[in-house]
């Protein structure tokens, strides 16, 4: 803060340099508590995310350089949230300070105008503002599908030398589910070995096979699954009650299905002028959620500078307080106009931007003089 405000802002009726020196000090002010509010809301999300993630690693669910790149695209996705979250509580506080310190009334008596004060914010707010749209139109969709694609190729690519044993596990993209009561990682060999295949349709039987061992090599997308067995017995049981078939094996080899990586249709992942061409709701909701998302953040820095409005030396945590509200009841219209706009209980137009609608009108009033202000 400049020792000196009354004189910083009698400067801007003097040079031609005058206006950016207010918009300077307003912003500076501003992007202190947004970078380090900021940097920790990431913070603890990686920390959240990091726990799921590594906790799968250890597993043997996801190798650890995937599980850290999932949690690097998580981070990127949320961003879209935090943004502007960031921006509405840095300016909330920075301009609740300069009210509570009387450099506000400063201001005023110097020949600034409230609107000029929000001017300054608009212009911050305008940077971040794109910064958020251009993450929720190519940035979050991108990370999507980087994740999903990551994902998918963990399922189709598990390495069953390190799954724990003592759980059942369904193969991905067959009928097969697993156990194993222990596991020599050294030999690479399951031990106490049960395996079980069931048919649907016509043929209505169930494989099993319970063998004293196997070796289970590591399943790679497009290639072909050879597992063997040792000391063991094979049934073929019909659920028709016609007939079994019951072998024993001292080895017995069998060709898993191919594993592969299907990515489904996910509209998160969908690249937005996909979503354009889109007559579907979800994909409308999902399309005017990324459009508006610099609006949003737009509009949230805006409110925030007269819900910061307080007396000098007055407690800020009344201002604090509404404010909270006014977020948390913006969101939950904005989530209650997306989920109506999906069901179809809400029509396309206006969809979501009724929700905005409000807001604007919400920041209209908000803009108006209180009334200690005004006496």
């Amino acid at each position: 803060m400049p020792a000196n405000p009354q004189s910083t802002v009698c400067a801007t009726r003097r040079g031609s340099s005058s206006p950016l020196i207010l918009d300077r000090y307003i912003s500076w002010e501003i992007v202190r508590p947004f970078l380090s509010g900021l940097g920790l809301l990431v913070l603890v999300f990686i920390g959240f995310s990091a726990a799921k993630q590594l906790s799968l690693a250890a597993d043997g669910q996801l190798d650890m350089l995937v599980a850290l790149k999932l949690v690097g695209l998580s981070t990127l996705i949320t961003l879209e949230i935090l943004l502007p979250s960031a921006l509405f509580f840095s300016v909330l506080a920075a301009i609740g300070r300069i009210h509570s310190e009387a450099e506000m009334n400063v201001l005023y008596a110097s020949g600034v105008s409230p609107m000029r004060i929000l001017e300054s914010v608009f212009k911050l707010a305008v940077v971040v503002a794109l910064i958020t749209g251009y993450i929720s139109l190519e940035g979050r969709p991108w990370a999507f599908r980087e994740s999903y694609r990551l994902e998918a190729e963990a399922l189709a690519k598990f390495d069953l030398k390190k799954m724990a044993s003592g759980r059942f596990v369904a193969m991905e993209g067959s009928d097969y589910t697993f156990i194993a009561d222990g596991l020599d990682l050294e030999k690479g060999i399951h031990e106490g070995v049960f395996l079980q295949r069931g048919f649907q349709g016509e043929r209505k039987r169930t494989e099993v096979i319970v063998a004293q061992s196997a070796s289970l090599p590591m399943l790679n997308p497009g290639q072909a699954l050879t597992a063997k067995f040792y000391n063991g017995y094979y049934y073929l049981l019909d659920n028709r009650k016609r007939k079994d078939v019951t072998l024993e094996f001292k080895q017995m080899t069998i060709h898993l299905p191919f594993q592969e990586a299907h990515e489904k249709y996910r509209r998160k992942a969908e690249t937005t002028a996909n979503l354009l061409a889109s007559s579907e709701l979800k994909d409308v909701a999902e399309y005017q959620w990324r459009m508006s998302t610099p609006l949003v953040t737009l509009l949230l820095a805006l409110m925030a500078v007269p819900l910061a409005r307080t007396r000098p030396r007055e407690s800020r945590s009344r201002a604090f307080f509404i404010a909270l509200v006014v977020y948390i009841g913006i969101f939950s219209l904005i989530s209650i106009a997306r989920t109506s706009l999906e069901q179809g209980r809400l029509s396309p137009i206006p969809g979501l931007w009724g929700a905005y609608l409000v807001m604007i009108i919400l920041l209209w009033v908000l803009l108006k003089p209180p009334r200690w202000m005004r006496q």
